[in-house]
């Protein structure tokens, strides 16, 4: 696949750097012609994902980084956020939408990564978040 734009970056453990890459990311996308329903879905995805990695993952530590890469190409963007958290079983999320956990608060963001992305992986451990859009033409 030809990517037009890749990079990666280590941030600090802090939501307003996390929010800079997500925009960069959301930018190419705008500037490149998607729709807007599948910007705004990425935006919401990168946007979880992050505060996740930063909040759950390396638990507001301001002495740990999160990492981000994206390969970016006309018809998909392919984005890893991995924390130095100690990580996390996914299986053990519960699933928000299960009347047991409806007045719960966790797992909706997962949710909705997996509600936008076209595919979204969890690296063993359980701090490595590798999810992937990819357009689909005609839809």
């Amino acid at each position: 696949m030809a990517y037009i734009e890749q990079f990666e970056v280590w941030i600090p453990n802090d939501t307003a750097e996390g929010h800079e890459v997500q925009e960069r990311i959301v930018g190419l996308l705008e500037q490149h012609g998607w729709p807007m329903r599948d910007a705004f879905g990425v935006r919401l995805a990168l946007e979880e994902a992050l505060v996740n990695a930063i909040k759950h993952g390396n638990r507001m530590d301001a002495t740990k980084q999160v990492y981000i890469s994206c390969k970016f190409a006309a018809d998909e963007v392919s984005v890893v956020i991995e924390d130095q958290g100690e990580g996390f079983e996914v299986v053990e999320v519960p699933d928000p939408t299960e009347d047991d956990n409806l007045d719960k608060p966790g797992g909706r963001g997962i949710m909705l990564i997996r509600s936008f992305m076209t595919s979204v992986e969890y690296n063993d451990k359980g701090n490595r978040l590798s999810m992937t859009k990819r357009l689909v033409v005609g839809a």
